[in-house]
């Protein structure tokens, strides 16, 4: 039985989420399936994190365990035709028998995609959330600055995933507005040790409140010191999240 390690992206537009659910497509699903037909063999898949319906990836990272006696990279040839376009097989590497996708993880970096464009591209409304009126990128580069460190991050979690604890340490977030592109982009990216269910995109509602003039600056502050998810801004929408990497430290 050999451990492997997957790294995969997906267009998450058409599916219900990351987790298999009774008569929904989801990724793993169908995954699991891509992986029968190849080794003949059922195979179940465990994933870095659980992304929500129509979320998105650019290097989620998957473990699973298998007879078949297929190199790495025909291993990866093989799923690849048999999983549909929206979903690309990066990467297989054989991986130590103990390897944990979710538990060796050092840390997650997300992105967020919102634009302000006056006329929205209608053929990025998947990819972002288009808001309706104009952000100040800079004010909510200033704001996301107080929520970098270790803090109790309960103000920020939605409900419906409760954790042990809601304390995490965010080691890098940055909110910058593209000047390369025409569509009004501005980008929120977040790297931490760990992500509340919903996190990231409670952030990115706290912050568009900043950005359009709502709150003030030091806000946040006030935010993360209530440990209420009432006090903080509403969850952006699905669309505009990308899981880009998985840092695995030397276990990478």
């Amino acid at each position: 039985m050999a451990t492997m390690k997957m790294t995969i992206a997906y267009d998450g537009t058409a599916y219900c989420g990351w987790q298999v659910q009774p008569r929904q497509r989801t990724l793993q699903q169908t995954i699991e399936q891509a992986l029968k037909d190849v080794t003949g063999a059922p195979i179940r898949v465990l994933a870095s994190g659980r992304t929500d319906a129509g979320v998105h990836a650019l290097g989620q990272v998957v473990g699973f365990s298998t007879e078949s006696h297929l190199a790495a990279d025909a291993l990866r040839r093989a799923v690849q035709s048999r999983v549909p376009p929206d979903i690309a097989i990066i990467d297989v590497t054989p991986a130590a028998d103990n390897f944990h996708p979710i538990r060796d993880a050092v840390s997650k970096r997300y992105r967020y995609v919102l634009s302000d464009a006056l006329i929205a591209d209608v053929f990025s409304r998947r990819y972002c959330w288009q808001y309706p009126v104009q952000l100040s990128a800079s004010a909510m580069a200033r704001a996301g600055e107080l929520l970098v460190g270790k803090h109790d991050f309960a103000s920020f979690q939605s409900s419906g995933s409760p954790r042990e604890s809601t304390i995490r340490t965010i080691s890098h977030l940055t909110v910058e507005r593209q000047s390369n592109n025409d569509r009004g982009e501005i980008w929120v990216e977040v790297e931490a040790d760990g992500f509340l269910y919903n996190m990231v995109r409670a952030i990115v509602g706290t912050l568009t409140e900043v950005g359009r003039g709502a709150e003030s600056e030091d806000w946040c502050g006030q935010v993360l010191a209530a440990l209420d998810r009432s006090h903080a801004g509403p969850t952006a929408p699905p669309q505009g999240l990308f899981l880009l990497s998985v840092d695995y430290g030397a276990k990478s």
